[in-house]
Order: structure tokens, then sequence, then C-alpha cells
């Protein structure tokens, strides 16, 4: 079981295919086998690291209060010692937050970026359309950490799955490991929303990242997504952006062919030298 010490913490990871390199972050509840559906075809174009951030499945759990920081150094320690860096970088939700952040910070690591759904609501404190997009979603975010603080990690996992993130009857069509999965790295997602800092990113350093930058969301997306991803946009005036039709927080999981094409086709053009250009029309799935 290939383990790596990094920011002071042992990481599980995974290295397969051969190219450039491209590291891929998973997002809360689950770990590195959500990346499982396109990593054939990215491993196809790429030499792919997939790992677990800290605190989900294998690896280390370190005690007390984490903040998303953390992640950031401990990517960037990864990506350092496997000698991925500078590599393509892509996250979903919570591991795309942590991917920008790693772009903000160490923009020399950081090829190129696609960002899928960051749920960095602090960057839109004063947006209009959000407040009533989050009030709708308060009461449930509400329920599943009161879930997580008195132990009950299905009762909470259900409510995130069925009402914020992947719609109603998702949890029960989940596969059983998927499922078990999401149960064993609970407290990891209760730990990450005790982070007064989690939502927010440092737009300023952001901006000063140069690279190419493909910003993502599904039709099926949270709705309160698309402010998040506008003020992005409006931070990186170098990013592109492509809509998934058909679907929603993991496209890599229900739409693994059109999410690796999409990372594939960015980072071909970004190669190719002419990529705000090319990237502003967008690959369609």
């Amino acid at each position: 079981m290939p383990r790596a010490e990094a920011n002071g913490v042992e990481l599980f990871y995974e290295v397969a295919g051969a190219g450039d390199p491209l590291v891929l972050v998973h997002g809360s509840w689950g770990d590195h086998h959500t990346w499982l559906p396109a990593l054939p075809a990215l491993a196809a174009r790429f030499r792919v690291l997939v790992y677990d951030r800290r605190g989900h499945s294998r690896s280390e759990r370190p005690p007390g209060q984490g903040a998303r920081h953390e992640d950031e150094e401990d990517l960037a320690s990864l990506m350092e010692t496997l000698g991925f860096a500078p590599a393509y970088v892509a996250g979903t939700s919570f591991g795309a937050s942590t991917a920008l952040g790693l772009a903000a910070r160490r923009p020399d690591l950081v090829r190129g970026l696609v960002a899928h759904d960051p749920p960095l609501t602090g960057i839109v404190p004063d947006d209009p359309g959000l407040r009533p997009l989050m009030s709708a979603v308060e009461e449930s975010f509400a329920a599943v950490l009161t879930h997580l603080r008195d132990h009950e990690p299905e009762a909470a996992a259900r409510r995130f799955t069925d009402e914020i993130a992947l719609g109603p009857g998702t949890w029960d069509g989940l596969p059983p490991w998927v499922q078990q999965t999401f149960l064993a790295n609970a407290s990891t997602f209760l730990d990450e929303h005790g982070d007064p800092h989690g939502a927010h990113l440092d737009l300023a350093g952001l901006a000063a990242c140069t690279g190419p930058v493909l910003l993502t969301r599904g039709t099926d997306s949270p709705p309160w997504c698309a402010a998040i991803t506008g003020r992005l946009v409006a931070a990186l005036p170098q990013a592109a952006t492509l809509t998934f039709e058909g679907a929603g927080h993991i496209p890599h999981v229900t739409h693994p062919e059109a999410y690796a094409r999409a990372v594939t086709a960015f980072a071909d053009r970004a190669g190719g030298g002419s990529v705000a250009a090319s990237a502003a029309a967008g690959p369609r799935p």
C-alpha cells in the first residue's frame, strides 16, 4: 500500500498511466476511488496521481481541528515528493477548493487547473441572487452537521447526498462500498466545516496565477455553485468555462467519458499555446 509523508502526515496514493503529470483531488466524504470511472481514459493521456486527502480512508487522520490550508500544503508536498510538480491539477467540490487554494499559494506547482463546483461561498457574501438559493439548503446543512455531532453518520450522509449535493433518492442508489466510504469519512466532513476559513479564498493571490484554468459545472449542479463560478471567472480573466449537460456535482463519476475528454482537451489546448482563445469556446462533452 503506497504511502508518502507529506507535510507531516502519511498519505495514501496511487499512480497510473504515462504522459503529462495530472493530480486529481477528491471532494468531501469520498477518497481516491471516486476517480476510478474516469481514470482509464485519463491514464491514456496523463501520468495520473490520485490520493486520499488527510482524514480520508487510508490516509492519516491527525487529531484536532483541521484547516483547508493544511490540505493545500499536503498537496504541494505530495506533488514535490513524488515528482509531480508542476502538474495539471483537477479537483471537484472541496477538492476543487483545495486545488484553487494551492494555485493561489503556489502557482509554480500548477501547470493548469480544472475546478468543478468548489463550495467557496465565502467569496460571494454579497451576491443578491445567492441568499435565496443558500436559504433553501441551510436547514439541510444544519441537520447534516447536527447528525454528525450526534454520531449519526448514516443520517448525515443521506441528507447530504439527497438534499444538498446529488438529489433525492441518491443515497439508497449508491453501491454499498460507496456508502461505507461515506460513513468512514463522515467525521472529516464535520471537521472541514469547523474551519472558519474553509469557504474563503485569496482571490488576489489566485489572480496572480496566470496559467490556464477551466471552471466546470453541470446542468444539475447545486444552483448556488453558479454564483461562485461567476466570481472566479471575474478573478481569472483567462479562465474558460464548461457545462456538462445532464451532469451534477460529480461528473467524473456520472459522466466519466465526458469529464476525461474535457480534461484531455484542456491540456491539449494548453500545450498548444493559444490557450485563452481556444479555451473560450470550450469543448462540449
